[in-house]
Formats: structure tokens, sequence, C-alpha cells
């Protein structure tokens, strides 16, 4: 039986006259299950970019991996087959009269593998096509409440206009969720991170063509097990406040702020995609309308998290005003380690685009900090793929040297790992 936890870490007390409040949610979920198993059944597309940059050895290695996908998707659940260039075209099912989808069992998985075994490398690249022609195959099946998608590319996105782009991407969003995935130095990160945020995903870095079926087959695995097909973050707050913000800040750095909905006039929902047996930390500020006296204290928010309109857990986040300075002055540890986390992200960002403009000093000072918030926060990661375009002389005062030769693939594996962050020790 699947359940929820929710745990509120912050410092409750406020000085005289604050009206700021930040808090970490941490929320677990245990016993989610199968994929589809919530009702209305999953459904899985495999999208794969058959452009001619790709050529014969990258579709090959991409017909393996869309394989080895395959191989993990549980019977009965839907499926499909999408091959992108400069237009999209679906591969398999071949027959739609009944459909755009097809049922996964051994017939239909041997049907597939020799369907993706006819692609062939040609044309542009126009991912928008890709991802509007996956929602209306997404969407032909009725009933399906839990629709996935890997998105799989080598190059830019050439072949349509970024207006074009975005009215394609918003055709899909909240239709199905995408992890987005570029094999290859060619592709651009930032391209691939929008998608991959608007359909609540995440994007990474294959290096090489032949590492792409061990990814294909550990995504498909993952989505196999999130049975729960989709929780909402609801955040209620007092008359007259304001919500600041709310982000996921672990495993990934993702603002859920431009994503919420009104569920009332003081509550909004943020949607937060499928869930497996895992661990996720929200952050979520809130500015309270006014001070209250010392010794007063107030709700600031109540945090839920709600399946089908059924509260599964909840936290309260509180306020108390206080004249003692050495309880005011406290810093909540996590609330300290994940907003060094999200500024980590930020700065190795900005740092990259400076560096990739020309503008070596803006590059040095930006991921300096980054060194130094790296340091700071654990994050071993960041610091390994920091060392790979800075020299690191001081990471406590964030002193660094660019590198005057960096291989991309090194800049952009620095890039997709920026949103990754380390659990802070509770």
């Amino acid at each position: 039986m699947t359940s929820f936890t929710a745990a509120v870490y912050q410092n409750e007390y406020l000085a005289d006259g604050s009206t700021d409040v930040h808090a970490i949610v941490t929320v677990e979920c245990s016993g989610s299950g199968q994929a589809g198993q919530s009702g209305g059944g999953a459904a899985e597309l495999v999208i794969i970019d058959t452009s001619g940059s790709m050529g014969w050895d990258g579709v090959r290695a991409a017909q393996t991996a869309a394989n080895a996908a395959l191989d993990q998707v549980v019977p009965g659940t839907w499926f499909a087959v999408i091959a992108g260039s400069h237009a999209a075209r679906l591969v398999y099912p071949t027959d739609t009269r009944e459909g755009a989808m097809a049922p996964m069992n051994p017939q239909t998985r041997e049907e597939a593998r020799r369907a993706i075994g006819s692609l062939a490398p040609d044309g542009g690249t126009a991912m928008g096509t890709w991802l509007e022609l996956a929602a209306r195959v997404a969407t032909s099946v009725p009933g399906v409440t839990q629709r996935h998608a890997i998105l799989l590319t080598d190059g830019k996105n050439q072949h349509e206009s970024p207006q074009d782009l975005d009215v394609r991407l918003r055709s899909a969003i909240g239709v199905f969720q995408a992890d987005c995935r570029g094999v290859g130095a060619q592709w651009e990160v930032g391209e691939l991170r929008r998608i991959a945020s608007a359909l609540m995903g995440t994007v990474d870095l294959i290096p090489r063509p032949d590492q792409m079926a061990e990814e294909f087959a550990s995504l498909m695995r993952a989505a196999m097990s999130r049975g729960v097909a989709s929780a909402d973050l609801r955040v209620w707050a007092p008359q007259g406040a304001q919500v600041l913000f709310v982000r996921q800040v672990s495993p990934t750095v993702e603002d859920l702020t431009p994503r919420r909905r009104d569920v009332n006039p003081l509550t909004g929902g943020f949607p937060t995609g499928s869930w497996g047996d895992e661990s996720r930390d929200f952050h979520v500020a809130v500015r309270l309308p006014a001070a209250r006296a010392v010794g007063q204290e107030q709700l600031a928010a109540r945090v839920q998290v709600v399946v089908g309109e059924q509260v599964q857990a909840q936290g309260l986040v509180k306020a108390m005003w206080s004249d003692d300075s050495a309880l005011t002055a406290r810093i909540s540890p996590e609330v300290a380690h994940y907003t060094g986390q999200a500024e980590l992200a930020q700065v190795i960002q900005e740092g990259l685009a400076a560096r990739a403009a020309g503008d070596d000093r803006t590059a040095t000072a930006k991921l300096g900090r980054a060194a130094q918030l790296a340091a700071e926060t654990g994050n071993a990661e960041a610091t390994s793929k920091l060392r790979r375009v800075v020299d690191i002389e001081e990471p406590a005062t964030g002193k660094v040297r660019l590198k005057q030769k960096v291989d991309k693939l090194d800049e952009m594996a620095l890039d997709t790992a920026s949103t990754k962050t380390t659990r802070v020790r509770k």
C-alpha cells in the first residue's frame, strides 16, 4: 500500500519586524508499486532522433537503446515508438486503425523490434514536431493516466523556429513527462533542459553512442517503478501572505513556482509528477503580511501531499517572533544547504554561458563561486566536474583559473549536472 510522509525543517524564530519564513519539506513515498496500478494504466513513448547527423552508427546505437528500453516495459503497458528528424513519424504501431499505441506483449514487442530495425538517418532536426506527435499519440488511448517518454537527440533544433518549438512544446505540457537525453557534443544543454523542465523530466548527457542502451534501460526501469501516477504539493498560506517560491531542491533543483494553479484563494497546487519509492526535498518560502509582537506565533504555511484529491501527508511551517538573538540568528542547516545548492546550479550555468560568450572575467567569478559553494555543501560530483573546466586553487575562497583548453563534453557534463544536488545530512 502506498504511503507518504512529510517532515518540516526550519528555524521558526523570527526577529522583531521580520516577515519571511523559509522551510525545507522532506516528502517520502513508500510502497508505490508498479506503473499503471493506480487506475487507467500507463503509457510509454520512445522518441528517437533519426536526423542525418546521427549517421548510421548513431542510428544503430539508438535502435539498440530503444530495444533495451522496450525490454523493461511491463506487459500490458501501452507503448509507441516515434522517429524524429525535420518531421516526426510514428514507427510503431504501424497499423493505427485501432489507435496509435499498442499494449506490450511478446508479439507487439517483436513487431516493434522489426519496425525499429528499419530506421535510417535522414533529414534535419525539429523537436517540436516530435513532441506534437507524441502528445497526440499519448492521448490516443482513453483512460490512461500515467504517460512518460524518453527523448533522444544528437543535435540542435535547427529546422523550426523557436516560436514554433514553444507552441508545440505547450501542446505536450501536462500530457506526458519526458526524460531527455543528448548524445555527443553537438546538442544544446539549455535547449533540451527547457523541454525537460516543461515536461517535468530530467536532462542528461550520454557522451558516447555505445552508452545509450544502458541509459535507456535504466530510465525505463525507473519509469516502470513509479506506481503513483501524479501527486501535487499544495501550499496554503494565510490571508495577505505571499508564497515567494516553491522549489524542488533534491534530488535535483527545479522551480515549481510557475506551475502553480489556484486550488482556492489561499492555496496553490504545484504538480510534482509521478512517484516511485523515493524521497524528495522542497524549499518553501512565504512572506507574511505583517510581523507580530514578540512572543506571538503564527502558522505560516500548510504543505500537503495530495494524490487524486486525497491528502496523503502534511507538514506545518511555523513562525514565532522573539527578541532573543541566539534563537533568531540560527540558520536552519537544511535551508542553508539547499539555498547553496540552488545558487550552485545558477552560477555554474551563468559561468559556462559567460565563457562561451568570451567573457572570461565573469566566467572566472561565477565558476569560482561555484567551486566555493560545491566545497561548502559537500557536492563532490560538482567539484569533480568543475576541475575539468577550471583549476581550483583555493576552494574556500573560490579562487580559480579558467583552463585554456576544455573538452566540450566536459563543459556539457558540468552543465547537465549543475541541477543535481547532494542531500543534507539530517
